[in-house]
C-alpha cells in the first residue's frame, strides 16, 4: 500500500502540468493558481481540522517542511507551464546529486568514491539534456529549468523532513504543507504582479473555477499519500517509486504535443534516471535503520 500511494502521487504530478496550462489559458498565472488552491484548502483544514493547528504550533520543526514544500510547489507548477514538460520533470529529478551535497554540507558525510561516480553520471545525464543544438554551453538556459533544478531541491528537502518527521500527526505535517505552498505562492505572486511579471488572478472569469477544483482534490489526496508512503518506506525506495513521474509526465506531454522527445533527451533521461535508481539501491537502509536525517536545524 505505501508504494501504490507513492505511484499515485507521482501521477498526479506527472499529469499536473495540463489542469495547469488549462489555467493558464484563462488568464490565471500558476502561481497564483498554487496560492488560491493551497490558501483554499488550508483553509478548509482550518475550519474541519482545527486541532492541527495546536498540534503544528508544538512542532516548530514542521515550518522547515513547509517552507520546502512551498518551494518545490511553486518552481514545478511554475516551470512545466513555461518549458518543456520532460526536460523540467527530468532536472527536477536530480536526487542523487543533492542527497550527496545535503549530506556533505548538513551531516559531514564525505561522499564517498561511488557516490561521487553517480553524481558524476546524472551530471553527464543533465548536459546531454541541455545540450541542444543552439546552446552553446550544457548549462540551465530559461526560467523553466532554473525552476525545475530549484523543484527538485525542495523535493529532496521535503523527503528527508517527511522521514525526519515521521512521529508528528499527519494533520500537522499536512497543515504545514499546505500552508507553506500557499504562502510561498502567495509572496511569490505578489511580488511577481508588483514587478509588472505577473497578471493578476481573472476573479470574474469562473471558466477556471473547475480546473482549479480538480487540481486542488489532486493535491489533497496526493499529499495524503506521500505522507503515507513516505513515512513508512526508506528514503531510498521513496526516490526510486517516485521515479515514476518521469513516465506519466514523458507519456502524457508527448502524447498531447507538450514535449519532444529527441534522442539526446532518451539517452540524457536514462543517465539520470540510472544514477537516482543507483544512488537508491546503494544507500538502502534495512528495515529499522535509525541513520541520522536531516534535521530542521541542519537547514539553511
Amino acid at each position: 500500500m505505501p508504494a501504490l500511494a507513492l505511484i499515485f502521487n507521482a501521477f498526479v504530478w506527472g499529469v499536473s502540468w495540463f489542469p495547469f496550462r488549462q489555467l493558464e489559458g484563462h488568464g490565471l498565472h500558476p502561481v497564483w493558481a498554487t496560492c488560491l488552491i493551497y490558501a483554499a484548502i488550508t483553509l478548509a483544514m482550518a475550519l474541519l481540522r482545527r486541532r492541527a493547528w495546536g498540534l503544528f504550533a508544538r512542532q516548530p520543526a514542521l515550518l522547515g517542511l513547509g517552507l520546502a514544500a512551498g518551494l518545490t510547489n511553486v518552481g514545478f507548477n511554475w516551470a512545466v507551464t513555461q518549458g518543456d514538460v520532460v526536460r523540467v520533470v527530468l532536472l527536477f529529478y536530480l536526487m542523487p546529486l543533492w542527497s550527496v551535497l545535503l549530506a556533505w554540507a548538513f551531516l559531514g558525510e564525505r561522499p564517498s568514491l561511488a557516490a561521487l561516480a553517480r553524481v558524476a553520471l546524472a551530471l553527464v545525464g543533465v548536459a546531454v539534456v541541455l545540450k541542444s543544438p543552439e546552446a552553446d554551453w550544457p548549462v540551465p538556459a530559461s526560467l523553466p529549468d532554473w525552476l525545475g533544478v530549484a523543484a527538485g531541491f525542495g523535493f529532496a528537502v521535503t523527503n528527508i523532513l517527511l522521514r525526519r518527521l515521521r512521529s508528528a500527526p499527519g494533520e500537522a505535517r499536512a497543515l504545514a504543507m499546505f500552508g507553506g505552498c500557499a504562502v510561498m505562492a502567495g509572496a511569490t505572486a505578489l511580488a511577481g504582479t508588483a514587478l509588472g511579471a505577473m497578471a493578476p488572478p481573472p476573479l470574474a472569469d469562473p471558466g477556471w473555477w473547475g480546473w482549479a477544483l480538480l487540481l486542488g482534490t489532486g493535491f489533497v489526496f496526493a499529499n495524503v499519500c506521500l505522507q503515507y508512503g513516505a513515512a513508512r518506506l526508506a528514503a531510498s525506495a521513496t526516490s526510486v517509486i517516485m521515479l515514476s513521474e518521469v513516465l506519466f509526465a514523458s507519456v502524457s506531454s508527448v502524447a498531447l504535443g507538450a514535449a519532444t522527445m529527441e534522442a539526446r533527451i532518451w539517452l540524457g533521461g536514462a543517465l539520470i534516471v540510472a544514477a537516482a535508481v543507483w544512488s537508491s539501491f546503494a544507500r538502502a537502509p534495512a528495515a529499522g535503520d535509525d541513520r541520522r536525517m536531516l534535521s530542521p536545524q541542519d537547514l539553511p
